[in-house]
Parts: C-alpha cells; structure tokens; sequence
C-alpha cells in the first residue's frame, strides 16, 4: 500500500487525469450504448415461469405491454352521450399517437364488462407495440397528456400501468444532491476545514459516476435489474464518502503529529487505507454471496454493486492521495495550522464526549449491555411478521395518477381485477379440449373467485388461457391462498386422465413463486456470508470470540433494520407522510440483497474499530486498555461516518421509488443502530465483560493460519492517553507482541 501511495504523490497529475479519464470513457461509452436495464424478476423452472412460457409460445402475437385509461363520472352514468362522446375521441386520439398499437374501450359489444355496475367508472385497455423499457418515455407522456386532457367538472380520467409508471419515475439526481451536500456539512463540521471536507465528496462522486456508467455498459452482456444503478449509487455514495473520511482523518492526524504532507499522506494510505481496503472487501465479499443463489438479474445486483465498492475502494488508495498532496497542509483548519506552528507538533490527547463515553461503558458493562440487547431486540420483533409479496401501483403515492386509476378500478370492478391471475394450458387432442371448456364453471365455483373470463384459444388450438379474478386484492394473503388451492385441488381434476398441461400465472402467482425460492434459499446464502465474514477477521484478528460477535452483532443488525422496514412498508407507520404510499408487502428480492449490503457495511465499523482495539491489545497486552483506547479513539470518526451513511441512505427516499426507499430506510435503520448501540455500546460492553478471552485462539489453529495486519501502527509516536485512565494502565507489561 506504501508503494501505491508513494506512487499517486509523486504522478499526482496522472493519478487525477487516469480517474477523469476512466469517468468521461465510461460515461461516454455508456452514452452511446445506452441502458439495458430488465424488470423482469421472473424464476425460470417455477410455475407462474411455465405459465408465462406457455403463452409466449403459443401466442405470438401479443404484442407489448398493455396499460388502462380509467374514467369516473360522479354524475349519472359513463354512458351518458357527453361522456361517451368526449371519451370516444380521445381513445382515438390516443389510438392514433406513436408507439400506440392499439385501443381497446368500453363501448362496443366486445367491451360491455368494462363499465363498473353501478356505471359510474368505465376503462379502456391501450396496448403499446413494445415492451415498457423499449418505449421512450416521451411516447407515454403524450398518452397521459391526451388523456389528462378530457377531465372536466364531474369527469375525473386516470391512467395506470407499467408503462404509465415510467412518466411517474423521479429523477435520483435530487436525492444524491441531498445525501451529497449534507456529507459535506458534517465532513466541513468534523474537520473544520473546506478543503478537507471536499475531497471525500470528490472521491465519491468519481468512483461512483464511474461505477454508474459501467453498470450501464454491464447491462448489455447479462441481465441486470433495472433498480441495480441506484442501489449501486446508494451503497457507493455511502461507503465511498466514509473509507475516504477514514484515510484522511489518519492523514489530518499525521500532520499534527509534525509529518510532512507527503509523509502524512503514505501513512494514511500504508495504515488506514489497508483497513479500507479489507473492509471492502468484506463488503464485496457479502454482495457476492448472493451468487449461490443462482438467481439470473440477481448475479447482475451483486457485480453491479460490488463494482462500484472496488471502484470506491480504489479512489479512496488513489485517487485521494494525490487530492490531498494538492491541497497540503490546508488539509487541517486554520485553528490547527495556527496551533501547530505556534506550539509545534506533540502527543495526541483523546478527549472529549468519546472518551468520557469510553469510560462510561468500561465502568457499566452489565447494565449498558442488558440495555443494548433490548433496543434491539424490541426494534426487531415486527420483523417477526414480515410478508414477502408483490407492492404494486396500489403503494404508489397516493396523488400519483397510476394509485389513483388503481383504486378506481378496485372501486368499481373489485380488488381482484388489479392483479388477475392467468391459467395457461397446452393441448394435445380432443379429450383435452373438452376438459378445458369446462374449467371456467369449476372456476367460478371456487372460493376466492371473483369472475372468469371464457377460453381463449390461439390459431393452431394447441394452446389456450383463461383469466381468473380473484375477489381478493393482488397483495392479499386470501388471493395467495386461491394461488395454492388452484394448483392443488382445482386443477389437478381438470388435468385426470388427460394430457392437459395446466399451469398458473399472473403477478401474485409469480411473486409467491419467487418469494419461496429466495426463502428456501435463503440459510445456505445466510451460512456462506456469514461463514466468509468470520473467516476473514479470524485471519485479521487471529481470534475466536471476535467473530463470533461479529456475526452475532450483523444478524441483530439485520433483524432490527427489517423491523424497521416492515413498520413503514408493511404496516404503514408514516408511509404515506414520507410520499411512499400505502402499507403493503415487502419485495421478495429485498431480503437477500439487504442481508448482502447489510452484513458488509457492519464489517466496516466492526474492522475499524476492533482494529484499533488490537492494535492496543498488542501494544500492552491489557484488555480493559484495549478495549477503552480503540472506542476513545474510533468512536467519533465512527460516529461522523455513520452520520454521513444515514444522511446518504435517507436522501434516497426523496427519490420516490418504494423499492430504493426500502434499501435507503433499512440501510439508515441499519447503520444507525450498528452505529450507535452496537458498535459504541454492546460490542465494548461485551468485550469488557470477556477480558482477555476476546483474543484467544487455540495454538495449533494459530500456527496454521497466514498472517495478514489490517492496520499497522503509525510511525513511533507518543501513545493517546484517556481521561480517566487508571495511574499505572499505559506501564502495565507487554503480555503479548505482534508476531
């Protein structure tokens, strides 16, 4: 790491210009190859996939993707001439603009069940001639523009569906100003100095718009989920602006100690930035575990986060370097430029609310550990009732014209007809027909069961669908159950003594396919990060018990922050005063991704502040010294990181999105408590508690294992001594020297 930081002082220029350059190629290359992004989180090899299958190849005609114009008259009836006539012209209008391939309304002989009973709400069906993320967005915009347009006094016209969704996207740009600006702030309020507090921000935003405009090019050669750019952003903004708060907090402290900048700088980056350098790659490590799971747009989450944490990780041993040989001793405020040349450089003196903190929990572990375990755990218990399904355009925000078309629709046609449920069969002779005409009167005498559409056959009449709407709403756990009692007691009688293939689809049906396939999955995915992350700081901190905790702490963290998420999500506490929309199911992809990104930024706080720890332990073979020096020492820059985590993650809920608001609030949640109960409280009070079983580890295993150093100690200096400190700790004996 020496070799590389003395490299980047001395080609400063080149080190800057090789990052803006990777940047501009990157954005160009993306620019001129565009997105590839897929929405399509469907399972190959589960039914509501063969479902989807089925019809695929039986109908090739199908077209694009089909969205609905819903109207609602508070006066007579829909079919009242005036309203007819106005909403006729404009499902013209609507039929002839581009990207159009056809309308489909409510009056004509084809269209008598498209007006609600009581005939105050009546929908049109438009069907585009591509699929949603082939559509530019421009194209849709003049759809809702021409429908928008026959509103009137008594008329309200809404409009719903994937492709509508797309005139609804916010732009992420306003969240990332946010979380951005308020980083600087508290970097500027950390540091005291303009300079200082920019350069982390300017890492970031390099490695990350690199990270960003890669994903990009990464979506052309394999699948990748179309939230897997901001959940990249996301992660990178955050871990990015913290491992470069990391390495220049360190580099700050070698100036005061009377280094030189260049000096100071190669320390940082032999010292800190090699802990920045493990910690990422705990964090890819995690990411990458999902993997094991073999989930095809998933293995495009993970590379594409797990890109952009190297890239952080790269201009954090880089790219800042060279930053901070060009801004010099400007690198600390203009109190500590005046101080240090007045008083000349001198040994550090930890002090403050830190170390008094540090103290506190040396002086209380018993209580302040009970305490801990019950904030967490409490927080945690709504976790417990977490439901894996489908949210969908009834979560939107309620003023949004896709929740407001939604509810007309559940209004005037029933709950289920948002989420109908379709039933594809195969055919091979006769007998097989026959036994499929007579499905729908079965269907509608199933419970559960709203309406049923009659067979559809396409051209050859080997392969048919029939649309079932449940009376239940798609996220409804009733219409989940219908799913299972339809494929296990309903239509095996259909199919005996044929050989009719009979498979159920639709969007319930699909998201309870994917959410059992992730929850089967999930302990072997669970045991591999978890396995992985003990295996590393048991290489890095030649310990047992360190571990251990460490996994113990990741899964409390995890448990607390999904408590959090199905309170505001699931139950709906604040949901709708944050813009987010209504209570309903979190998303089946959720749990594995979060677990992912979860367990690797606990890493980070559990390296850097066992490192210090250890670092003391070697030093003077004390555990209580240990132990209070390492949270003295690290629990203020952890605090400020965290600080910037949580003000990054929340800006992302600006964005409008519920499925990036779920990753902004859980990681938040997650970060804040690791932060402030786990990592300044339960851990120190544990670690007080076990003494110098923290740092055992058997001989034999001892012998066995490489050895790595995560973060070596500075250069000789004076050692911090804490307020408090016991006469006689810092000359106790050496019980134990690095190897």
């Amino acid at each position: 790491m020496a070799a590389i930081a003395r490299w980047c002082l001395a080609h400063r220029l080149a080190a800057v210009l090789v990052w803006l350059a990777a940047l501009g190629g990157t954005a160009t290359a993306a620019g001129f190859a565009g997105s590839a992004y897929t929405d399509d989180y469907e399972v190959p090899g589960t039914e509501a996939g063969r479902a989807g299958d089925i019809l695929t190849e039986g109908f090739t005609n199908l077209g694009g993707d089909t969205d609905t114009v819903v109207w609602h008259t508070t006066g007579s009836s829909v079919r009242a001439s005036g309203i007819e006539r106005t909403m006729t012209r404009t499902l013209e209008r609507i039929d002839a603009l581009p990207g159009v391939g056809g309308v489909s309304g409510p009056y004509g002989a084809a269209g008598t069940g498209q007006i609600s009973a009581d005939s105050r709400t009546g929908y049109a069906t438009i069907t585009f001639d591509r699929r949603t993320g082939d559509l530019p967005r421009e194209q849709v915009q003049a759809v809702v523009d021409t429908a928008k347009a026959a509103e009137r006094e008594g008329l309200q016209v809404e409009l719903g569906g994937p492709a509508i969704a797309l005139t609804e996207a916010p732009s992420v740009h306003f969240a990332e100003a946010v979380g951005v600006v308020v980083a600087a702030v508290v970097l500027f309020l950390a540091f005291g100095s303009l300079a200082a507090s920019l350069l982390p921000v300017a890492t970031a935003l390099v490695s990350v718009g690199t990270a960003y405009a890669g994903i990009a090019l990464l979506g052309h050669v394999m699948t990748v989920a179309d939230f897997a750019p901001m959940l990249g952003m996301l992660v990178g903004l955050g871990v990015g602006i913290d491992y470069a708060l990391f390495i220049v907090t360190r580099h700050r402290r070698g100036l005061r100690r009377g280094l030189s900048v260049h000096e100071a700088a190669e320390n940082a980056v032999a010292t800190t930035g090699r802990a920045v350098v493990f910690a990422g790659a705990t964090v890819c490590v995690a990411l990458l575990g999902m993997l094991v799971l073999r989930l095809g747009f998933l293995n495009g989450v993970a590379l594409a986060a797990a890109l952009t944490v190297m890239l952080t990780v790269a201009a954090s041993v880089t790219l800042l370097p060279a930053l901070l040989s060009f801004i010099g001793m400007r690198a600390l405020s203009r109190r500590e430029r005046r101080q240090l040349a007045e008083q000349g450089p001198g040994p550090e003196r930890t002090t403050g609310f830190a170390a008094r903190w540090s103290g506190f929990v040396e002086r209380h572990p018993k209580l302040l550990g009970a305490v801990a375990a019950a904030v967490m755990a409490v927080i945690a218990l709504p976790a417990l009732g977490l439901h894996l399904g489908s949210s969908d355009q009834g979560n939107n925000p309620a003023a949004a014209t896709t929740r407001q078309a939604y509810d007309l629709l559940a209004e005037g046609f029933g709950p289920g007809v948002n989420g109908p449920l379709t039933i594809a069969a195969h055919l091979d002779g006769a007998d097989d027909r026959l036994a499929l005409d007579g499905l729908p009167a079965t269907l509608r005498g199933t419970g559960g069961v709203a309406s049923v559409s009659p067979v559809t056959y396409n051209n050859s009449g080997d392969t048919a669908f029939v649309t079932v709407v449940p009376d239940s709403a798609p996220q409804s756990q009733r219409t989940s159950e219908l799913v299972d009692r339809l494929r296990t007691d309903v239509l095996p009688q259909t199919r005996a003594n044929t050989s009719l293939e009979v498979q159920v689809g639709g969007v319930t049906a699909g998201y309870d396919d994917f959410a059992e396939v992730i929850v089967g999955k999930l302990p072997l995915f669970v045991g591999v990060v978890v396995g992985l992350g003990c295996l590393l700081l048991l290489l890095a901190f030649r310990s047992l018990a360190i571990p251990l905790k460490a996994a113990v702490m990741n899964v409390a963290a995890v448990a607390a922050s999904f408590g959090v998420v199905v309170a505001v999500f699931q139950w709906g506490w604040g949901s709708e005063l944050l813009g987010l929309g209504s209570a309903g199911p979190i998303e089946p992809f959720l749990p594995v991704i979060m677990v992912s990104v979860l367990f690797g930024l606990s890493m980070d706080y559990q390296v850097f502040l066992v490192g210090r720890m250890y670092e003391e332990w070697l030093e003077t073979g004390d555990n209580r010294t240990a132990v209070r020096v390492g949270l003295a020492e690290t629990g203020r820059v952890i605090n400020s990181a965290a600080v910037i985590m949580i003000a990054v993650f929340l800006a992302f809920v600006l964005s409008g999105d519920r499925v990036i608001a779920m990753f902004g609030i859980a990681l938040a949640a997650a970060v804040a408590l690791d932060a402030f109960v786990l990592r300044t409280l339960l851990v120190p009070a544990l670690m007080h508690l076990l003494g110098g079983a923290n740092w055992w580890l058997p001989a034999r295993l001892d012998r066995l294992l490489p050895r790595i150093s995560i973060e070596p100690p500075d250069l000789p200096r004076a050692r911090a001594k804490i307020p408090g400190e016991r006469t006689g700790d810092a000359d106790r004996p050496v019980a134990q020297r690095a190897p």
